[in-house]
């Protein structure tokens, strides 16, 4: 008889996840030192950054396929493994293809993580998915924050890059060890017996692929945003990066205390509100400037907080036949929208630029002008106008949500009426 240690299985999934977001608090303090070590150019180190976001999205949905066959334990330990090998990599890289593929590596785990966790969670807590989700993903910009403090702690006592991802082996060995000790459940879809039939239905339904396109734009509001913040206003205020690390703080509080929300608004309710302030948030920061763009930055981040893990505990308390198929579906179809977006507006935010600065401009000449110059000035007056309208364009996301989960309110308040209805 299997012993199904809840608490325990629960913190060593937050552990799991902890790592996922150290990797991406840490590479991201780090990639300015490993273009200098390796000589490699802003292309190269865009193509390592965004190997990360392949390697997720495409073992998130692997996952979601092959867990209810091989069982949570067995991906987490595939998660584990890839971890190993991938900071191992590296630690020990001596160029781009080891940066590449270790990056790739550090990816798929990240994606079997959560292809793993967010049905292991929902399946521990059956009565409070939302809630327990929220406390979950509070490790997501925790281990953000964490990571980011990390490498400004060891760049200030002078501790290479290579110390800064070994950090990443305490909890990678610490999870590892854990779920390879500890009993776990069947996917709640097994447990509930539905079929295989049922899975696919649900994914096929109306409600999901509505929740589906959703979170194309929920997760493109919160990740771009959160990744471009501070390149987007380095020149509207002098503590840019400030700005992330408020909005990841706000985000770690308001899913510390999501229990009262959710039970007081349901999943749908919080969806709306999210995006109400995430419009909100989104239009002070394109708008506002000086000392007032850190309150935009609080606003934000109140909005943004719950989307993620409350789209996945919608899909897991009102489509529970979709299983971890459907947990993860959403989940992949956040990040894979959150890397093409970030191609795209990554081409526009050029094309910005160039708009802002005198005709027929090279803006090699100009982005490589030394400060102070009058190129230097013109290139800097030109993001300063180009940031902005970036985060306006994305504005235009939000406020289709604010519609969007508007309507899925009132379409799950009628569905509730009618089910007591029929219950009389």
């Amino acid at each position: 008889m299997k012993q199904i240690q809840t608490t325990k299985l629960f913190w060593a999934s937050c552990l799991a996840l902890l790592v996922t977001s150290l990797s991406f608090g840490i590479r991201a303090g780090m990639m300015n030192q490993l273009g200098l070590d390796f000589q490699l150019s802003a292309t190269q180190l865009g193509t390592i950054t965004a190997t990360a976001f392949w390697g997720f999205p495409l073992a998130i949905v692997i996952g979601g396929f092959i867990v209810d066959i091989i069982g949570m334990k067995r991906l987490l330990v595939m998660a584990f493994l890839f971890h190993l090998i991938g900071i191992l990599l590296t630690i020990f890289a001596q160029g781009y293809w080891t940066l590449f593929f270790s990056t790739l590596l550090i990816g798929i785990a990240n994606g079997t993580v959560e292809a793993a966790c967010n049905p292991l969670v929902a399946a521990l807590y059956p009565q409070e998915k939302t809630t327990r989700l929220n406390y979950f993903h509070l490790w997501f910009p925790g281990g953000v924050v964490i990571g980011t403090l990390l490498v400004t702690l060891f760049v200030y006592l002078g501790i290479g890059w290579k110390f800064q991802v070994a950090m990443m082996m305490i909890p990678t060995v610490i999870y590892g060890y854990l779920f390879s000790k500890l009993d776990f459940p069947v996917t709640e879809r097994v447990s509930s017996g539905y079929s295989t039939a049922d899975m696919y239905k649900a994914v096929g339904s109306p409600l999901f692929l509505f929740l589906f396109i959703c979170m194309f734009m929920t997760a493109i509001t919160e990740l771009f945003t959160g990744q471009w913040i501070s390149l987007l206003l380095k020149n509207v205020t002098d503590n840019a990066i400030l700005l992330l690390t408020i909005t990841t703080g706000v985000m770690v509080v308001g899913r510390a205390f999501a229990k009262p929300i959710v039970e007081k608004l349901a999943p749908q309710g919080v969806l709306l509100f999210s995006a109400v302030f995430a419009a909100i948030g989104l239009y002070m920061l394109a708008t506002l400037t000086g000392n007032a763009v850190f309150f935009a930055a609080l606003i934000f981040g109140v909005g943004v907080c719950y989307f993620w893990p409350t789209m996945i505990g919608f899909v897991a308390e009102n489509i529970p036949q979709s299983g971890a198929l459907g947990l993860n579906l959403i989940g992949g179809a956040g990040m894979f929208a959150v890397s093409i977006y970030t191609m795209i507006m990554g081409s526009y935010y050029d094309g910005l630029i160039i708009k802002h600065l005198p005709e027929g401009s090279d803006i090699n000449l100009y982005s490589s002008a030394a400060d102070g110059t009058t190129e230097g000035l013109a290139y800097a007056a030109a993001k300063n106008l180009a940031g902005p309208e970036v985060l306006q364009i994305t504005l235009i996301l939000p406020v289709i949500l604010i519609f969007a989960f508007g309507g899925l309110y009132l379409y799950m308040k009628k569905r509730k009426q009618n089910m007591v209805l029929t219950v009389q």
